[in-house]
């Protein structure tokens, strides 16, 4: 994001395969858009979060911090009665983000891919709003 527009959205398969790719992923992203903060979620409030997720997120605040930028780790708050919700709500502000929105799943269905653009977004308005 630069202030509030958003300027990238993706998900990548394999910076989710290890601490290495998301590292490296994370690297690529600094190069190409030159941020002055990166975001993510409080490690320490990151209960629900498991082991190999919890290590992705290690591996991007230390990439982070490894180029001199302020890494931000923000609690998720969970403000809505679901993340669903939540990305309707999110699509309200942000439109073009309307074709990834993702659907209520069922209870044995996977938690759709595209949530983690949600979860995302919701850490970085929740850092915007703070500041």
């Amino acid at each position: 994001m630069i202030g509030d527009r958003l300027v990238d959205w993706h998900i990548s398969n394999k910076a989710a395969e290890s601490g290495v790719e998301a590292a490296g992923h994370a690297q690529t992203l600094i190069n190409r858009f030159n941020p002055d903060v990166v975001v993510t979620e409080d490690l320490g409030a990151a209960s629900n979060k498991g082991e190999h997720t919890l290590a992705l997120l290690s591996a991007i605040a230390r990439t982070a911090a490894h180029n001199d930028l302020l890494e931000v780790a923000v609690p998720r708050k969970h403000k809505f009665q679901n993340k669903y919700v939540e990305a309707d709500v999110l699509v309200e502000t942000y439109p073009e983000l309307q074709p990834w929105k993702p659907n209520k799943r069922r209870f044995f269905e996977n938690e759709p891919r595209n949530t983690v653009l949600f979860e995302a977004l919701a850490l970085a308005t929740t850092m915007r709003n703070q500041g």
